[in-house]
């Protein structure tokens, strides 16, 4: 499938969408990328005595490593980027990117249905 600049199908559309997503919750929250985030924030769990939690990221560092920080913590800062990294690659290399693409598209809907049974059940 070639995507043209001015021409993108609604299942390339949605396809992206997905795998987007996915892409920017592993990058951002998912412990097996937990190596990546190591060296420029860390994560902590504060509760309160009324049992309410609260998440405090700490930065490590100033500059260049604490601005990475800031970007790896935020999921809408990674979720822009992941989109153009996917739209360009797709564009560009589609023979390598769309089967990335489709993976991760199937786990976003994998997670997503995951969710929905959970909270049924």
């Amino acid at each position: 499938m070639k995507v043209g600049v001015h021409m993108i199908t609604w299942l390339s559309f949605v396809l992206l969408s997905l795998a987007a997503f996915r892409l920017t919750r592993l990058i951002v929250y998912d412990k097996i990328t937990g190596f990546l985030r190591a060296p420029f924030f860390e994560r902590e769990e504060k509760i309160f005595p009324d049992g309410t939690v609260e998440e405090v990221i700490s930065y490590k560092g100033t500059g260049l490593r604490r601005w990475i920080g800031e970007l790896l913590s935020c999921h809408w800062c990674v979720g822009i980027w992941v989109s153009i990294l996917l739209f360009i690659g797709l564009h560009f290399f589609s023979t390598v990117f769309l089967p990335i693409i489709i993976i991760l598209a199937v786990a976003a809907v994998a997670a997503i249905i995951e969710v929905i049974v959970s909270y049924f059940i």
